[in-house]
């Protein structure tokens, strides 16, 4: 492996907490680091270990392991070149060689909570890594492990300065380690080891160079600092292991040589347990077999995105890896694929019941912030898509008394939405259409919003938000009816209740026309205030063709699909303005604001593929789905994130990945379609 290889791995623990990295072992990131910690699960999440700085002497003779980018330019050392393999299954493995030698290393993240496995309670919520180093060669030989650590937030970088310092209490194989500031204490964590010599030698190292955060426009230097270095003499097929963990408990008691493959094989077991793997050969639910290497990696990227959220007590989901946090409307689009087509159904009742929990104003958050204080409902859809992924769950489980149970919250959405909400929410007397204005905000999906102003501003009756209405009233007429025939409550309220919904309906699928353009045989993508449409072509008219309960008759449904084929699909999801609008920008780069400015002006968005596929065979059920899955599982597969998807890409050829290197709902649509696109 001469070339340096910066694709990327990603681990995840339940909590919130990550590793991450590149396979040439060399920090490309902020956000690259071995034990980035969420200290109040999922966010507060803070760099205390980077890495290892590794070294082996070898018959006298010293090789340096480790891959540095560094300010002035220089990569050094460069021990990339000496890299003969990496794997990513079942946990990232890199092995260095040499005529005479060889050392791997492996990495894991124990996972934290038993409730991402179904269950109610956590086992431990205590974020560690492991890392064990195994040697193999003719004659003795020494690695030294320099920690190189920092505390910070994993969004900033960190500088060496004179009012930041690190303290360190050596113990009996361990070292407890705090950083310490003026009138502030950092995270107090732990290194163990399970043999070696440790020899405490103070020293910072300046001016990495983050070249990732450099194309982005961002801060782009780091200093790391080292406590000292780990000295391990090792006979061949003798193997070492370190852990990094969060807190000072236990730190007295000797880390085991049994812990790195006791932890391997715990995921392992809890990974077969949430998916009902079986053995070899057998056939999974839906005809899959479980054993297929590459419906596996998908099930494991899916599950890396399942969280525990500490001011909830209970799941929720982040959006994408590595900067994102957990978002309510993301949540709600990926739950079909991550919970309901792998049968995770305790997980999906839950990520349901938390939400409507925190149903305000008749919105459904979409942050939720640390305990304390006020979720922000700054979203239109969120409370949509929480009652059709009721109604899909639903739809799986017949689980009618989880429908009594959340029937108030139907009944508050609705009643938020005709009378009238926060951010001028409320439909419109005239034709029942949802409508809302508010110039300082983005509440649909296309949410960018640049110093006060939304860079795609769609205030007024978006089509995908009518088409979401449109099948909540669906949904909550049947629901009404069932609930009558079942004598839940007051059977006749209910009934009557069904038959309004069901009127109301009626008039917003008549309304819903409004939204036609014979001009283009297309679905405009907005009806402005003061009626005005906004002819743009965008994939919001395919979202309005991919719900459950869909208000446009087949002969306009295909001719939108044809023109979205044509103008917006490409190997990777669709883009999100078409190429000839005078608005759209191709490529995704340069700094914040000019990325955010292209965000939604003609970027692809890979979750977009699943509401293309779903419309498809709604309307061309006899012809396959013109979409070649290669690309895309090729880039799962073997580019950027290695195992994961990316949450963007160029709107231009060749779409060349962007943004988040792993993201929740791109993942969850091809775990939802994989029948459709498996090769």
């Amino acid at each position: 492996m001469d070339n340096l290889d910066t694709r990327e791995w990603l681990l995840t623990n339940g909590l919130g907490s990550f590793a991450s990295g590149t396979v040439a072992d060399a920090r490309t990131r902020t956000y690259h680091g071995w034990l980035i910690a969420a200290l109040v699960p999922p966010t507060q999440r803070t760099l205390l270990l980077s890495h290892l700085d590794a070294s082996l002497e070898v018959a006298g003779q010293v090789v340096a392991l480790g891959t540095n980018f560094w300010g002035s330019g220089k990569v050094d050392p460069t021990g990339f070149k000496l890299l003969r393999s990496f794997e990513l299954n079942p946990v990232p493995t890199w092995v260095w060689g040499d005529n005479n030698w060889q050392l791997s290393r492996q990495l894991v993240m124990p996972h934290c909570w038993a409730g991402g496995a179904g269950g109610a309670s956590n086992s431990s919520f205590c974020s560690r890594t492991l890392i064990q180093y195994r040697y193999e060669g003719c004659r003795e030989a020494i690695l030294k492990l320099r920690p190189m650590i920092g505390d910070r937030n994993f969004h900033h970088q960190q500088k060496a300065q004179p009012d930041l310092q690190f303290s360190q209490l050596v113990g009996q194989q361990h070292i407890r380690l705090q950083a310490i500031r003026p009138e502030q204490v950092g995270t107090p964590w732990q290194l163990r080891w399970t043999q070696g010599e440790y020899q405490g030698d103070p020293v910072w190292y300046w001016n990495y160079h983050l070249l990732e955060e450099t194309k982005r426009g961002l801060g782009d230097r780091e200093d790391l600092y080292s406590p000292g270095y780990l000295t391990i003499s090792l006979q061949p097929g003798a193997a070492v292991t370190v852990e990094a963990k969060v807190g000072w408990q236990d730190s007295h008691l000797p880390l085991s040589s049994l812990e790195f493959e006791q932890a391997v094989q715990a995921e392992e077991q809890r990974l077969s347990h949430i998916f009902k793997l079986g053995k070899q050969g057998e056939q999974g639910e839906q005809g899959r077999n479980p054993k297929s290497k590459l419906w596996q990696q998908l099930l494991r990227a899916g599950d890396q995105f399942i969280v525990y959220r500490q001011s909830i007590a209970g799941p929720t989901a982040i959006a994408g890896y590595p900067w994102f946090s957990d978002w309510g409307r993301d949540t709600l689009i990926a739950l079909p694929g991550l919970a309901l087509t792998t049968q995770r159904f305790d997980l999906a009742k839950g990520l349901l019941r938390t939400f409507g929990r925190y149903c305000r104003y008749g919105l459904i958050p979409n942050t939720f912030p640390d305990s304390g204080a006020e979720p922000l409902y700054n979203s239109i859809d969120a409370a949509l898509w929480w009652i059709e992924t009721l109604g899909l769950y639903l739809e799986a489980t017949q689980d009618w008394n989880f429908l009594a149970e959340q029937y108030p919250v139907v009944q508050q959405i609705y009643k938020a939405f005709t009378t009238g909400t926060k951010y001028n929410i409320q439909v419109d007397a005239a034709d029942e259409l949802v409508s809302w204005n508010d110039p300082d905000v983005a509440l649909t999906w296309m949410d960018v919003v640049i110093e006060g102003q939304p860079i795609t501003p769609r205030r007024g009756k978006p089509v995908e938000i009518n088409a979401l209405w449109y099948s909540a009233l669906c949904w909550a007429s049947d629901w009404a009816e069932r609930l009558s025939r079942d004598k839940v409550a007051d059977p006749v309220r209910l009934s009557n209740q069904a038959r309004r919904y069901a009127q109301q309906a009626k008039q917003v699928r008549a309304s819903l026309q409004k939204f036609w353009n014979p001009t283009v045989d297309y679905l405009y993508d907005l009806i402005e205030p003061g009626d005005r449409p906004n002819a743009q072509i965008r994939p919001n008219g395919i979202l309005a063709l991919s719900l459950h309960h869909c208000a446009f008759p087949a002969s306009q449904g295909q001719r939108v699909l044809q023109l979205a084929k044509h103008s917006l699909l490409t190997p990777y999801g669709l883009r999100s303005l078409a190429p000839d609008d005078s608005e759209y920008i191709g490529k995704y780069a340069g700094n914040q604001q000019h990325r955010d400015r292209s965000y939604h002006q003609g970027t692809v968005w890979s979750w977009l593929i699943g509401p293309f596929i779903r419309a498809w065979k709604r309307l061309y059920d006899s012809e396959p789905v013109p979409f070649d899955s290669q690309p895309l599982l090729e880039h799962f597969e073997q580019q950027v994130c290695l195992g994961s998807i990316s949450e963007i890409f160029d709107g231009d050829a060749p779409h060349t990945a962007q943004g988040a290197i792993a993201q929740a709902w791109s993942v969850a649509e091809l775990i939802r379609h994989w029948d459709d696109v498996k090769l």
